[in-house]
């Protein structure tokens, strides 16, 4: 094993690479190719530090030596990267320290801007994490053997003090997420002391005047764009700034669960509200009726598109901020979840020149994803895409889209009427709500156009019923009805937590698994549970699909008005996958739990 170090100045590149070469993790040649490549590597980093717009107050960055070699690209004999993380696991093992991967939404970041000044912070990569009930603290730091920052640590846990080690970037990044958002709120809500809310509902003292606030006032906007940044790095595909009697909470929903993970006082939250509805073009000085309103900003060099909501509510005015990254939303069809067989089943059905392609299932199951995914593969120089939508869920420069518009008369069934005149090839229509919608869909899909659409049905069966309740006659729905496809959103087991476990034999008879009596405990996964996870063992999601081809047999059946009990039987019989046969066959590949697997088919699948 390499010395140990006696100065943080000898926590190097070398010894990181030697103590992992000790330990199994970096061959030989590996090492010297690291070392070779130190300077550059160290160029590379601290130019991308200086681009990040959130580490531009940095006086002086250092780039560390686990920074260095995380950066290399280097993998273990196994073929698991070795990241940053991966190297201070090494090191905490070495100096004997525990290692931890912080959760930013379980933080008090009162008590952490409380303990420490941000410039110590910043300059010591130090984030104090929890006092114990014996008065000590337990602080975060990224180098054990930095005996300056133990003596000031010192002083400021004068009861005694604890170290954990955790990757540098993600101790800047808490630390400029937590200090930056809550100075700005901090220093917004003194100079807002004194304005009057006459949002709240409860409140019946009403002023001739009131001061509005500036929605260019530079702590809110800089509070607003530390939240939009934590977003993102969160993986959030909604925010909720929502204002309550006393105080106003901000929420994330992170793989459909939300979460809460700033609570602020109630004379900032206009402020934000304002400086918000300002970037989505929204008119601030109304505040009784809803409004909806866009942002597109960058994101690591990428385009995201926000789409912002705001909802008069008994204590003010409540905005919902939802995500579109064109990276999770824009994906491969193979990508989207589906199986082989699914997969060439659908892109049969995408790949006629015309008919009704039908996507079902509750709001947030992902049909967004699935229909733009679907656009995107058939997008062309010679094909004219024309998408009627409302809202426009993200703008895509490939696709003619428009704008349903209900205040001046334009419904889908209008806009559908003049989009056939612009001679599409492919028309995407947001979602069938009415009969006259209905008809116009299938007339389009009648006279040589390709349609997808969404119905709001719980399977894919039922897609023909609701149909048919539209108004559509059975031979027409016979005779365009290309597919249909029903789908939910399954969350998915953390790989850094996946471990063998047992389906027992009365799990197995709650998912309607029959197992013979004497047949042993089917072998799953699931996720122990670790921070990067939160503690839940799932992280992501994937889709689990029902594809129904409307063949020779189905639409014999439509014809006949049969219901959707004995479409289902066709399907079946020829050989379409249930979404609980779906959800199960994921559960027996290991991508999800038994319990995840349980809620999605609780939810009527």
């Amino acid at each position: 094993m390499p010395q140990t170090p006696r100065s943080a100045s000898q926590v190097t590149v070398a010894f990181l690479a030697e103590l992992l070469q000790e330990i199994g993790q970096l061959a030989p040649d590996q090492a010297a190719d690291l070392l070779a490549r130190e300077a550059k590597l160290r160029e590379r980093l601290m130019r991308e530090h200086m681009e990040d717009a959130r580490m531009r107050r940095l006086v002086r960055y250092e780039v560390s030596a686990a920074e260095v070699v995380a950066a290399a690209g280097l993998e273990t004999p196994e073929g698991r990267p070795i990241t940053e993380d991966r190297v201070m696991q090494a090191l905490a093992e070495f100096a004997e320290l525990p290692w931890m991967k912080i959760d930013p939404l379980k933080l008090n970041e009162v008590f952490i801007s409380e303990t420490l000044p941000r410039a110590f912070a910043r300059r010591h990569a130090c984030l104090p994490l929890r006092r114990d009930r014996d008065g000590t603290i337990t602080f975060a730091v990224d180098n054990p053997y930095d005996l300056q920052l133990r003596e000031n640590l010192r002083s400021i846990a004068p009861r005694g003090f604890g170290i954990v080690l955790t990757a540098k970037s993600d101790i800047l990044r808490i630390i400029t997420d937590i200090y930056g958002f809550r100075s700005s709120v901090t220093a917004a809500e003194a100079e807002i002391e004194g304005s009057v809310d006459l949002g709240n509902l409860e409140q019946y003292v009403k002023l001739s005047r009131v001061e509005e606030i500036e929605a260019n006032d530079k702590h809110i906007v800089n509070a607003v764009e530390y939240l939009l940044h934590y977003s993102f790095d969160q993986r959030a595909s909604d925010v909720h700034i929502e204002p309550r009697r006393e105080e106003a909470q901000i929420r994330l929903r992170i793989d459909g669960v939300l979460h809460t993970v700033y609570r602020m006082p109630r004379i900032v939250h206009n402020a934000m509200v304002s400086r918000i509805k300002t970037m989505a073009r929204m008119d601030i000085a109304e505040r009784r009726r809803p409004q909806d309103g866009r942002i597109k900003t960058d994101r690591s060099g990428g385009e995201m598109e926000l789409r912002v909501s705001s909802l008069p509510v008994a204590f003010g005015e409540k905005l919902v901020i939802r995500i579109f990254d064109p990276r999770s939303l824009l994906q491969d069809i193979e990508d989207l979840g589906m199986t082989d067989t699914e997969t060439t089943v659908y892109r049969q059905f995408i790949n006629r020149t015309n008919g009704l392609v039908l996507v079902t299932g509750p709001t947030g199951s992902g049909k967004t994803t699935t229909l733009y995914s679907t656009l995107r593969r058939l997008a062309a120089p010679e094909v004219n895409i024309t998408t009627i939508e409302d809202p426009i869920e993200m703008v895509h420069e490939r696709f003619n889209q428009t704008l349903v518009q209900s205040r001046i008369g334009l419904g889908f069934a209008d806009v559908l009427r003049s989009v056939l005149r612009q001679d599409p090839d492919i028309i995407m229509v947001g979602e069938i709500r009415d009969a006259d919608t209905a008809q116009m869909a299938v007339q389009a899909a009648l006279t040589g156009h390709l349609v997808f659409s969404t119905l709001h049905t719980n399977d894919a069966p039922s897609a023909v019923t609701r149909l048919q309740d539209l108004g559509v006659p059975d031979f027409l729905i016979g005779s365009t009805l290309v597919g249909v496809v029903a789908q939910r959103l399954l969350r998915t087991i953390c790989e850094l937590c996946r471990e063998e476990s047992v389906l027992l034999a009365e799990q197995a008879a709650v998912l309607g698994i029959h197992l013979a009596q004497d047949s042993p405990d089917l072998p799953v996964f699931r996720g122990a549970g670790c921070p990067r996870c939160r503690g839940t063992g799932l992280y992501g999601r994937t889709g689990i699909y029902e594809i129904m081809e409307v063949d020779a047999g189905v639409r014999r059946l439509i014809t006949e008005h049969a219901d959707a009990a004995a479409i289902r039987r066709e399907a079946v019989a020829n050989g379409m996958t249930t979404l609980r046969e779906s959800a199960i066959r994921k559960l027996a590949e290991g991508r999800t739990s038994f319990e995840e697997t349980l809620r999605v088919l609780g939810e009527g699948v």
